[in-house]
């Protein structure tokens, strides 16, 4: 039952109020054909549009089924229009870019209907009006009685309670309103109808009951109805618009307009584009510095020796720990003078490389670098046979080193990654050498003379030195105790001896490698180069042998007798003046070589002399430099460990100038975007205005302000990646031309390469943008009278 309590309706134009409801009081029944009549003016269509929930009564109050709807919310007004009433109008108010069929299940899409429940509802009520044979006609397609059944189709899909029908055949001839008349006579048989008409023929033959207005006053009611009210609980299911359906609405609008759309997302597209192709250029020249710098990397590693220098190349360039250079830039900043030590006193740094500072080493991420090398002055002792003579290998002449050992399995071995290999194979173990030769394949005259060979040929092939064979001697087999000091056996009857007696290891040159033409700076010198593990194996058999443990336990070199420093020699010279015949005296012979240097020699100290890191890239070495500070970290400066990274200067000037560079060329084509943000704003709002009926349609039929708002957020975001999709296209298309150009100029393939990731941003980005410029039109398209929506052209 639908009743209304003295509602009031008034208008104010600046000073003028006009009254166009005044006190009307009316009861309808549950079922029943009610024409209302009058004059125009006398507040007929009000009156429809306060009982439809599109206009706001201002006093009074409109009741259904006895509850109150003075305290409705926007959203319940939007749910009734939904839930219980449907319209027809007299200009059939159908939206001209959808089908019959959909604009009769528009309703039900905003009920949140099933696909298959609205397909169903919506056939069989247009097969009610007999139009199932032009569901799929668009509505410019149809004769005016044919788009009114549309439009009363649409108004009982949701078999509302109420029908209000404003002037429902005043656009139509006299047999089709006769038509229409015919069958929304057979629909009041079981609801609710309500029709405002000038006609009042009309109203006497179909009309059960007859209602006269006159200056917003009801004077005339043929059949009124004072029933008893009974309150009840009005249920009303909320209204909802998913953005989806909002997509498939503003797409059907936009498919309408294909070159007015393909032009708006070609124009937006354009700051993409640039972004796109400095992106893609800034890629490609990164791509291209990090294979430089990768290669360089091989060149300047790290470097951790036991005395670190500080190498000042020029103002601000260091290659000493962050945390020292960054004191040193903040002394220069400062108006005052800082007294320090002799230059030669401060650039020497004692580091001390400790068993646990080498533990914290080989904890290193391994993904991180490419090679690790510990440079050890252990003299292991090689022998060697040449022309069926035995001697002792001179490390100097062969210029003996290890080579970096592989830390990221994952990856090639150090070795294989930077050096060619010439001839034979790279090493896979600890007793297989190798021997590198320079970039012109030349050797050293010493160490082919050292290995047998004669240094003085202009030529000599790769298989006079592959499979060259030496042997390694253990200290307690090499060193002998003669009296109180140790002695190296020397004679050819003893080194034959060791060669032969089966004890020794088995050493062999198994290939020629050579530093790879890319590779800038070779980290390798000329010369034959052991494992890692080899010279980590001597040591720690060294260590227990018996030459090393009597030298640790002397004050004096065991092998010569003499002390290793001046204070034995002055306390002779002083017992010897004390007795007596000074002129007599003369200082013994002191050792040119400390304890240290000596135990060092003999393998009997673990500690290298330098560590060499090579990292994986760039990237990686800014992690590996963060790992090395961390050790610094609340330590004082002579418990630092100083490193020396050569390569920093340069590869940080040449990213940042790279980064500098595409960022302002980004930023320049980012104006573009903003004139598009502009543009799209402006468009937005010309489609607001050419569907502000569609608008008021869509209120008419329950849609809620924010689904309005939806509606046109779907169309911006259409826009959007259309835009997007479209300039990472032709951005895509671009490079190609500028590829082959670049390619001339610098001999550079594919320099511009766009990154997926890029391009995926900037379509959020391009969707993002029209988006943000379409909010403010969508709001304004959502805060539109319904009513007014409705009666604009």
């Amino acid at each position: 039952m639908l009743a209304l309590k003295k509602i009031y309706k008034r208008y104010t134009t600046g000073d003028f109020t006009q009254i166009a409801l005044n006190g009307v009081s009316l009861t309808f029944r549950k079922n029943e054909f009610a024409a209302i009549l009058g004059p125009s003016g006398s507040g007929k269509t009000t009156l429809l549009n306060i009982v439809g929930g599109l206009d706001h009564y201002d006093d009074g109050d409109l009741q259904i089924n006895g509850q109150s709807t003075k305290k409705f919310k926007d959203s319940e007004w939007d749910a009734y229009r939904n839930n219980s009433v449907g319209f027809i109008f007299q200009s059939y108010n159908l939206i001209p870019h959808l089908s019959v069929l959909e604009n009769v299940k528009m309703g039900m899409t905003l009920s949140g209907v099933s696909n298959e429940e609205k397909q169903k509802s919506a056939l069989d009520v247009l097969e009610r009006v007999g139009l199932k044979e032009h569901v799929h006609k668009k509505p410019n397609q149809l004769s005016g009685g044919q788009m009114q059944r549309v439009a009363i189709a649409r108004s009982l899909v949701n078999d509302p309670d109420i029908i209000l029908a404003d002037e429902p055949t005043g656009a139509l001839d006299t047999h089709t309103s006769e038509q229409i008349m015919d069958l929304i006579n057979e629909i009041a048989k079981d609801k609710l109808v309500i029709m405002v008409t000038h006609n009042p023929e009309l109203a006497e033959n179909y009309a059960d009951r007859i209602i006269e207005l006159r200056d917003g006053a009801v004077i005339k009611d043929s059949n009124p109805y004072d029933a008893q009210e009974r309150s009840s609980h009005y249920q009303l299911k909320k209204t909802s618009m998913s953005f989806w359906n909002a997509l498939k609405l503003s797409g059907k609008n936009i498919s309408t307009k294909k070159w007015r759309t393909g032009l708006i997302a070609f124009a937006s597209s354009i700051g993409i584009i640039g972004i796109a192709l400095v992106l893609s250029l800034s890629n490609g020249f990164n791509k291209q510095i990090n294979s430089i710098e990768n290669d360089t990397l091989s060149g300047y590693p790290i470097m951790i020796s036991q005395t670190a220098e500080e190498i000042t190349f020029g103002p601000g360039t260091s290659t000493v720990g962050e945390e020292d250079q960054g004191e040193k830039e903040k002394q220069r900043k400062q108006a005052a003078i800082f007294p320090e030590q002799p230059s030669e006193e401060q650039t020497a740094h004692k580091n001390e490389l400790s068993l646990e500072y080498l533990d914290y080493l080989e904890k290193i991420d391994s993904k991180l670098i490419s090679g690790l090398s510990f440079t050890r002055n252990a003299t292991m002792n090689w022998l060697q046979k040449v022309n069926d003579t035995v001697t002792v290998v001179n490390p100097e002449s062969l210029k003996l080193a290890s080579y970096p050992r592989t830390e990221n399995s994952e990856e090639k071995p150090f070795l294989e990654k930077n050096y060619d290999l010439l001839a034979g194979n790279y090493p896979s173990g600890k007793e297989e050498l190798v021997l590198v030769v320079g970039e012109n394949n030349q050797l050293d005259r010493g160490i082919v003379d050292e290995l047998g060979l004669d240094g003085e040929q202009k030529q000599l092939d790769f298989s006079q030195f592959i499979g060259k064979e030496f042997k390694t001697i253990a200290n307690n087999e090499y060193y002998q105790k003669e009296g109180e000091f140790f002695k190296a056996k020397g004679t050819s009857e003893e080194l034959t001896t060791l060669y032969e007696d089966g004890k020794s290891g088995t050493l062999k040159l198994v290939g020629v490698i050579r530093a790879k033409e890319d590779l800038s700076v070779a980290s390798l010198s000329e010369g034959v180069k052991y494992s890692e593990e080899l010279v980590k194996d001597f040591i720690n058999k060294a260590k227990t042998s018996t030459i090393v443990q009597a030298q640790e336990k002397a004050d004096f070199n065991v092998m010569t007798g003499e002390p290793f420093n001046g204070e034995a020699a002055v306390t002779q010279i002083q017992d010897r003046r004390r007795f007596g015949n000074p002129d007599s005296i003369q200082a013994p012979a002191v050792s040119s070589i400390t304890k240290e240097q000596l135990l060092t020699k003999f393998g009997g100290v673990e500690t290298p002399s330098n560590i060499t890191i090579y990292p994986e890239d760039f990237t990686s070495k800014d992690e590996v430099l963060d790992y090395l500070d961390q050790w610094n970290k609340g330590k004082k400066q002579a418990q630092q460990i100083i490193y020396t990274d050569m390569a920093a200067t340069v590869t940080s000037l040449m990213g940042s100038t790279l980064d500098a560079i595409t960022i302002v060329l980004v930023a320049f084509a980012a104006i573009s975007l903003v004139v598009s943000l502009i543009m799209i704003g402006i468009i937005t709002y010309i489609s607001v205005m050419e569907r502000t009926k569609e608008i008021g349609i869509l209120r008419a039929l329950g849609a809620r302000k924010k689904d309005i708002t939806r509606v046109f957020n779907a169309e911006t975001f259409i826009i959007g990646m259309c835009s997007g999709l479209l300039g990472i296209g032709i951005a895509y298309l671009v490079t190609i031309p500028v590829n082959m150009v670049m390619e001339n100029m610098t001999d550079i393939a594919n320099i511009a390469q766009l990154n997926p990731l890029h391009a995926i941003l900037l379509v959020v980005v391009s969707v993002l943008l029209t988006m943000l410029g379409g909010l403010i039109p969508a709001r304004m398209a959502a805060k539109k009278d319904p009513v007014e929506a409705l009666r604009s052209e």
